[in-house]
């Protein structure tokens, strides 16, 4: 009988410029489409969870795996699925699937499956400069709020050894966009978090609400 055996596909790099160029082409891909459908709205008018489907397609079409709502490792040792705090999105290369420590084995469990250790782990923030009520008195804050808390979930869990925060900023244009991230990177780093130069694409896009360009922000994040 002639036995076979499963040899381990080789991981590449996580590479941040690649995966922001993933995104940022689906996503103008996506505000294309809206274009030529004369939609009265655009990507911009969507909140963050309604933004997460159209990331996942182009995380996918940009030839990743991209497995949304994962429990973090460290809190995978709870028994109920449904307890334990969960990242955005968790990548794997190829598409391949991501595997499932703790679980017992069967024999149809995919053999290509990646390790939590090896998978990229993200987390997203979404801000408008506009929204659809007009002019976001909250945009500043918005830029700020939450992020320390996604910044050390990343950095705090030594079982993810590859982690980024993404921000995709709608503005009205890109100059904006860009003043504002860098002023959000150097408050980052005065206040001591863990996070790396970003790696940017910044997309033009039918203004219909005051937006007239996206930002797509993908930063590294170390543990402390």
């Amino acid at each position: 009988m002639v036995s076979t055996f499963y040899i381990p596909l080789s991981l590449p790099m996580w590479l941040l410029p690649d995966i922001a160029d993933a995104i940022a082409h689906g996503l103008g891909t996506e505000a294309a489409r809206l274009d030529e459908e004369h939609a009265v709205y655009g990507l911009d008018a969507l909140d963050e969870l309604s933004l997460h489907p159209h990331l996942a397609a182009a995380l996918t079409g940009g030839g990743y795996g991209a497995h949304r709502e994962q429990r973090y490792p460290a809190d995978r040792f709870r028994r109920v699925e449904s307890e334990g705090e969960r990242c955005d999105f968790v990548l794997t290369p190829d598409r391949r699937p991501l595997a499932a420590p703790g679980a017992a084995p069967t024999l149809f469990d995919p053999p290509d499956a990646v390790e939590l250790e090896d998978a990229f782990w993200m987390e997203v923030k979404v801000v408008s400069q506009f929204t659809t009520e007009g002019p976001n008195a909250n945009y500043a804050s918005q830029l700020s709020s939450g992020v320390r808390r996604d910044v050390t979930k990343l950095s705090k869990d030594h079982s993810i050894l590859h982690a980024g925060l993404l921000i995709v900023l709608w503005s009205a244009g890109p100059e904006i966009a860009g003043h504002d991230l860098n002023l959000w990177h150097m408050r980052c780093l005065q206040r001591g978090l863990p996070i790396g130069v970003p790696s940017v694409r910044t997309l033009a896009m039918t203004d219909r609400l005051g937006n007239a360009a996206a930002a797509i922000a993908l930063h590294p994040i170390h543990h402390f």
